[in-house]
């Protein structure tokens, strides 16, 4: 993921001159509501624009949208954190109105506890930007609730939900052909192991990792 930037961030626009400022409009989408489609190129990592919106703890988002009297879901609702959430309903920018898409040529993307919009790929003009909300799963979602999260992109790979696919059960382990334990080669010089890669991993999600979309918890 890119660097964080001091520059203000853009909201739709691109800084360079040559091109048109405003990165995308807003017009009928077949997939929901209004959606944004790019007015020039955009570049596969261009940062588009920053979703903003009030911030609210996860407490005020409840009291707010309640997802079982929702005949479908919709709420401009995205996580930040464990107790924070920002309602784009209130104080938001056109970020709101970008749709998901089970093949997305954007992503969320959570930096500094700010969360921005970034290309996954080169967009043309009259392209749609979409991408995918994954919206977490609770182990007894049963099939009424998830009938709230029905998605019509279109997509050729489209899943049928915006909700994050399920998870994977971890894959049987293979049974040992001796009772002997096979040594693990040293180090080299230079060469980290899978802990020390997986700290490293860990340390770089902190400044920048991939955002996903909140539901009110009383749903959960």
């Amino acid at each position: 993921m890119p660097a964080s930037s001091k520059k203000t961030p853009s909201r739709g626009k691109s800084s360079t001159s040559a091109q048109p400022a405003q990165a995308f409009e807003l017009r009928r989408s077949s997939i929901q509501g209004r959606g944004a489609f790019a007015l020039r190129p955009i570049q596969e990592g261009e940062r588009i624009i920053e979703y903003l919106g009030e911030r609210i703890t996860q407490d005020q988002a409840d009291e707010r949208y309640d997802d079982s009297a929702m005949s479908r879901h919709h709420t401009f609702l995205f996580s930040v954190d464990d107790d924070t959430v920002i309602d784009a309903a209130r104080e938001g920018n056109d970020a709101r109105f970008i749709n998901h898409s089970c093949a997305p040529n954007c992503q969320a993307v959570l930096e500094d506890a700010r969360i921005f919009i970034e290309a996954l790929r080169d967009i043309a003009v009259g392209e749609e930007l979409g991408y995918d909300y994954a919206y977490e799963r609770t182990e007894n979602m049963g099939a009424d609730e998830e009938a709230l999260y029905v998605c019509r992109c279109g997509a050729d790979t489209c899943r049928g939900t915006i909700l994050a696919p399920p998870k994977k059960k971890p894959a049987a382990k293979a049974k040992k052909v001796s009772g002997q334990k096979k040594k693990k080669a040293p180090a080299q010089a230079g060469q980290k192991t899978k802990a020390a890669a997986k700290d490293s991993r860990k340390k770089a999600g902190k400044t920048s990792s991939t955002a996903k979309k909140s539901r009110s918890r009383a749903a959960r």
